[in-house]
Order: C-alpha cells, then structure tokens, then sequence
C-alpha cells in the first residue's frame, strides 16, 4: 500500500489521482458504472504512451499518510476500499491482461500519475506480457484437527483413596503419545503440501508459496500447511480444477481452491 507522493511545486492540495490499475487497451464503457473510492467523480481512463491506467480523482485529505492509518485501523472502511479497487481491477481485466496497482497507489493529478507511470513502463510491459492469457488460482491446504490433549488424572480427596500409583505415570506417557501423534500428523500433512504444490506447479506458468495463517485465523479446518498461488493459463481451467479434486482425493485432505483471479500475485513480477 501506498498514500499520496511528494508535493511537486505548484501541485493542487485538494485533488489526487487514485490509480488502480495499468493495461494495455481499455473499453471505456466497462467503467461507467463503477463508484469506486468514493462513487462522487467518475472512474476513467487516463493514457500514458501506448498504455491506459485506470483512475480516479479522490480528496487528497482522505489519503494522507495520517488518514491511511486511520483507515487501516477501522476493518469495515479498509474492507471496503479493498472492494471497491478490486470491483475496478476484475472490470479493467474483463478487457485484456491487466496490472494491479497496491492499494491506496495516488499521485498529486493526473500529469504527475502520467509522468511517475511512464517511468515505470518497462515494468508494466513486462508484466502484462507475463500474465497475457493467464489468471490466478489460490490453493490452501489445512492440517486435520489436532486430537484433544489426554484428561489429567484427578486428585485425592482428603482422607481418601486417590488414584493407583501408576496413574501419573500413565497420564504422562498418554500426553507424550499424544505429542509424537502431533508431529507425525503435522509431518504427514507438510507431506501433503508438498504433494499439491508440485502436482499444481506442473500446470502453471509460475506459482508462489504465499504466508500461511495461523489457526486462529482459520479456524476449525485446522493448521493451514500450504497458502499458495498458481499463474495458470486460462484455457486450462478444466485441468487445475480436475487435478485439485484427484488431489483431495489422493490424499484425503482439506484442500481449498479459489478463483481464478486477476493475477495479483504476479503482476508486479519482472
């Protein structure tokens, strides 16, 4: 992400172009009706050489690097504004092979955008023609659900019988049982990612192991071992989603796929 650049002399301070994101040809059209940032000025085209970025005028004060992190703090606004470019980005796309622009990319008007833009056309270039005729597919894969941690043995009552003299024994060979179960269990499912991620990476273009989350994060489907994403070509849909289901299959884990995306992943590769 990324909030308005420096002030060039003479620049309005009122005004700044919000670019979201960079393509070669453009339907006009297919922006009509987006709102965008803010849905009070138009989504609109704005060439650059022989390429088109995708923008649209905002009020420079709601972007400031004070106010991004005011944004960032509030989950519902930032969710929106994520909404919202990537409403714009999949219209753009809709019309040839696009380039994503970081969230929050502004620039202090248009011929200040045009110029920071053009000198970053090689860049774009390369990009488009590495994503042309390709889009992105995102696989996760979770670690099946830990077993419970084994009941401590419970204690004496006063004055009375407790429990044998080897319970506590028991107890402690039950909970490092349980500890060696843990690590084949996460051992056999890191197994299992590398499985689908080399099955898939067969299939794309170019692929990149992404961040995993933790569980508090994905909840009940347990420990994600494998957050990937896969540049495919588009006309082979049929052969990922088909390798995705034989995978589940084979190996009787939960897998997630989503897409295909725009390929925000790779797009900013050179």
């Amino acid at each position: 992400m990324s909030t308005l650049d420096s002030d060039p002399p003479g620049a309005p301070d009122t005004i700044a172009t919000y670019v979201f994101a960079v393509c070669r040809e453009l339907d006009p059209a297919v922006l009509t009706a987006l709102p965008g940032l803010t849905g009070n000025t138009p989504v609109r085209a704005l060439r650059f050489g022989p390429l088109t970025a995708v923008v649209q005028h905002v009020e420079a004060a709601l972007f400031t690097a004070e106010a991004w992190q005011e944004r960032l703090s509030d989950e519902y606004e930032l969710e929106r504004c994520a909404r919202a470019h990537h409403q714009v980005v999949s219209a753009a796309a809709a019309c040839g092979p696009t380039v994503p622009l970081a969230l929050a990319t502004l620039y202090r008007g248009d011929e200040r955008a045009g110029q920071a833009l053009q000198e970053d056309a090689d860049r774009f270039h390369t990009a488009l023609r590495r994503i042309e005729g390709r889009v992105e597919w995102g696989v996760k894969v979770y670690a099946a659900t830990a077993p419970p941690a084994p009941a401590a043995p419970p204690l004496a009552p006063a004055g009375g019988s407790g429990p044998g003299p080897g319970a506590g024994r028991a107890y402690l060979d039950r909970k490092r049982g349980l500890q060696r179960r843990r690590e084949h269990q996460h051992d056999e499912a890191l197994r299992t990612a590398d499985t689908v991620d080399t099955a898939l990476r067969a299939l794309a273009a170019a692929s990149r192991r992404l961040r995993t989350h933790g569980q508090e994060s994905t909840g009940a489907r347990g420990a994600q071992v494998l957050n990937a994403a896969y540049l495919v070509a588009a006309d082979r849909t049929e052969e990922i989603t088909g390798a995705v289901r034989s995978l589940r299959r084979l190996t009787g884990a939960h897998i997630e796929m989503s897409g295909p995306w725009v390929p925000y992943s790779f797009a900013g590769e050179v």
